[in-house]
C-alpha cells in the first residue's frame, strides 16, 4: 500500500449532524506530520460553513489515536532556524487552536495511544471517550523537550487540575484508562470494540440539541473556567441567553412544551383510603 498517498484524514458521516475525522496513518501509530496538522486547520474551517455539521468526532484509524508528533520528523525540526521552527509551532498550534475554537463540540474518540502531540489534540476536545486499552502521557520532557507543547500547559491543568498536571508533565509517566476516568480526563471508558458506538451515541446526543445551544454552551464554559469571579461568570451568562433566547429553537420547544402539557392525562384523584404499599411492593 502506497501510504504516501493516503490523506491524513479520513472522513465520514456516518449519522445525521455527525463528523467523523480519523487520523489516517494507522502504519506510524496516527504519528503527525506537517500534513495533519493542515487538514485538521483546513477541516475546521469548512465545518464552521457547514450548518449540516453539529458534532465533530475527532479518532485514529487502526487500535491507536496518536502516537505524537513523528519522531522521523524530529530531528528535522530541531535542525530548523529558528524563524521556521517558529513558524512551523505557530501552524502546529493553530490546528490544536481551530478544533477549540470550533463552534460544533468536538468529541475524542481515543484507543491505544494518546501521546505527547496526540494526547494534545484529545485535550482540545470538549469530551473524551476511551477504550480500556487507551493509555494518555504527555511524554515531551522525556524527549528533552519542554512539557508546554501544543497546549498541554494551558489544556491540562483547566482539566485535571494544577497538581495532577504537574506531576503527569514532569514526570511524563503514563495513565491508564482507569485513572483518565477518575482524574476527568476521560468521561467514559469502554471496550475497544464498542468505541465507536460509544462515540458516535453520545455525538448523537448531542447532535439533537440546538446548534446555536451547542455552540453558545461551549463558548461559555470555555469563557468561564477562567472567570475572575462569580459575579463575572453570572454577567456573561446573562449576555449568552440573551442571544439565544431570540433563536427559533427556543420559540419552536416552548411551544412543543406547551403542546405537551396541554395534550397531557388529568392526574388521578388522590386515594379516599390510606395507601396499604410497602417499600417492597414499589420496587
Amino acid at each position: 500500500m502506497n501510504h504516501a498517498a493516503a490523506p491524513p484524514l479520513l472522513l465520514t458521516r456516518p449519522r445525521p449532524g455527525v463528523v467523523v475525522a480519523a487520523l489516517n496513518r494507522p502504519h506510524r501509530m496516527n504519528a503527525l506530520t506537517e500534513d495533519t496538522f493542515r487538514a485538521l486547520s483546513e477541516l475546521c474551517a469548512g465545518l464552521r460553513e457547514d450548518p449540516s455539521a453539529r458534532v465533530l468526532v475527532l479518532t485514529g484509524a487502526g487500535e491507536d489515536f496518536c502516537a505524537g508528533y513523528d519522531i522521523d520528523e524530529v530531528g528535522r525540526i530541531a535542525a530548523l532556524p529558528p524563524a521556521e521552527l517558529l513558524a512551523l509551532l505557530e501552524r502546529q498550534g493553530a490546528a490544536v487552536t481551530a478544533l477549540r475554537d470550533l463552534p460544533q463540540p468536538v468529541v475524542a474518540a481515543v484507543d491505544g495511544a494518546a501521546v505527547g502531540a496526540g494526547l494534545s489534540l484529545a485535550l482540545a476536545a470538549d469530551v473524551r471517550v476511551l477504550t480500556s486499552r487507551a493509555r494518555l502521557r504527555a511524554s515531551f520532557v522525556r524527549m528533552g523537550l519542554s512539557g508546554g507543547d501544543m497546549g498541554a500547559s494551558w489544556l491540562l491543568p483547566r482539566i485535571a487540575g494544577y497538581g495532577y498536571a504537574s506531576e503527569l508533565m514532569l514526570t511524563g509517566r503514563p495513565v491508564d484508562a482507569d485513572e483518565a476516568l477518575a482524574r476527568g480526563l476521560a468521561s467514559r471508558v469502554t471496550d475497544p470494540s464498542e468505541l465507536p458506538a460509544a462515540a458516535l451515541d453520545l455525538a448523537e446526543r448531542i447532535a439533537a440539541n440546538s446548534p446555536v445551544a451547542l455552540a453558545l454552551t461551549k463558548r461559555i464554559l470555555q469563557s468561564n473556567t477562567d472567570a475572575p469571579s462569580l459575579a463575572v461568570a453570572l454577567e456573561r451568562e446573562a449576555s449568552t441567553q440573551v442571544v439565544a433566547a431570540g433563536s427559533p429553537e427556543v420559540q419552536e420547544a416552548v411551544a412543543a412544551f406547551r403542546g405537551r402539557r396541554a395534550s397531557a392525562p388529568a392526574a388521578p384523584e388522590p386515594p379516599t383510603e390510606p395507601s396499604t404499599n410497602t417499600k417492597e411492593e414499589l420496587r
